[in-house]
This record gives structure tokens, C-alpha cells and sequence, in this order.
């Protein structure tokens, strides 16, 4: 279970990143998430921020294991 925790977070944290960077160093966010939704940049942060929290949990969850 901490193996999928794991790589959502990934997932989720690399699509707010990429969202956020294209918003604020492109003409458009980057990412698979845009062409679904029009989110807000506030919200690709806040999608990175969950991903990392995921992620961290995840990987250290293994570790343990």
C-alpha cells in the first residue's frame, strides 16, 4: 500500500510542479493536468505540496518495511 501512496505522490507533486513553473516561467502551464481543468497556480502549488507530503510518506513507509 505504501508503494501506490508512493508513486501518486509523485505523480501528483510532478503535475503541480510542472503546472505551477509552466504558470509562472511560461506562456502556459506544462503538464497533463491543463488539459483537463483550467486550475489556478495557487493550486498546482498546493497540488505539489500534497504530492510531496504523499510521496515523503510513502518512500519513508518502505524504508521501514
Amino acid at each position: 500500500m505504501k508503494e501506490i501512496i508512493a508513486i501518486v505522490g509523485w505523480v501528483t507533486g510532478i503535475q503541480g510542479a510542472l503546472g505551477a513553473a509552466g504558470r509562472l516561467f511560461g506562456d502556459g502551464p506544462w503538464g497533463l493536468l491543463h488539459k483537463w481543468w483550467d486550475v489556478p497556480t495557487p493550486l498546482y502549488v498546493a497540488l505539489f505540496a500534497v504530492g510531496a507530503v504523499l510521496a515523503v510518506y510513502g518512500e519513508l513507509g518502505k524504508k521501514r518495511a
